[in-house]
């Protein structure tokens, strides 16, 4: 049986099952109560991990939520078509197939071999964690003018290979690899 996890104890980053979802918890207020005989109340503001929608609930201090079934496995993104995008599970050796809508914003770090951590429920894959940084090819960005420095535009628009465009430092090319944070989707230096 699973564990449960009472509503109190609930902190942020942690996750539970309510209504059989599975849940990330993103902020937790407890508000105590000011009069004799009230209860505690707390209020979660979460995320679903199956439909990614976010909203805020408050629950009694004592009401219990159970662990959910969730598993990082470890995987290699293989390649993207029209049906979604398929991985090698490292474990099983298994494809795993998630639609576009579990994969967010996750498509502009995908690329062929990436290293990366599928999130299972009940078996079943609901999306993916990336590392926290990937290194992409620049495919086309304008060359840097001497001039430029004098302005303080120090930066300049590149995109990279997987269509994603960022803000990179005057001295970057076409064709260098670069290290982009996957949280922000900001330049984090040389590959």
């Amino acid at each position: 049986m699973a564990a449960l996890i009472d509503a109190l104890s609930v902190k942020r980053k942690s996750v539970f099952e309510f209504e059989d979802t599975p849940y990330a918890c993103l902020d937790a207020e407890v508000n105590s109560p000011t009069a004799r005989g009230g209860q505690t109340l707390v209020r979660l503001k979460m995320r679903n991990l199956l439909t990614s929608a976010v909203f805020e609930k408050t629950f009694k201090a004592n009401d219990k939520f159970r662990e959910p079934d969730l598993v990082l496995v470890p995987a290699t993104y293989l390649y993207s078509d029209a049906d979604g995008s398929y991985f090698l599970d490292q474990e099983s050796f298994e494809t795993l197939t998630l639609a576009d809508a579990m994969l967010a914003s996750a498509r502009d770090f995908l690329i062929d071999g990436l290293l990366l951590q599928i999130h299972k429920f009940n078996g079943n894959p609901i999306g993916l964690q990336l590392p926290i940084f990937v290194e992409l090819t620049v495919a086309e960005t304008e060359p840097a003018v001497k001039s430029d420095t004098s302005s303080g535009k120090e930066t300049k628009v590149a995109r990279l290979e997987t269509g994603l465009q960022i803000r990179v430092p005057l001295f970057i090319r076409e064709g260098e690899k670069v290290k982009v944070s996957t949280e922000t989707s900001d330049f984090a230096g040389r590959a």
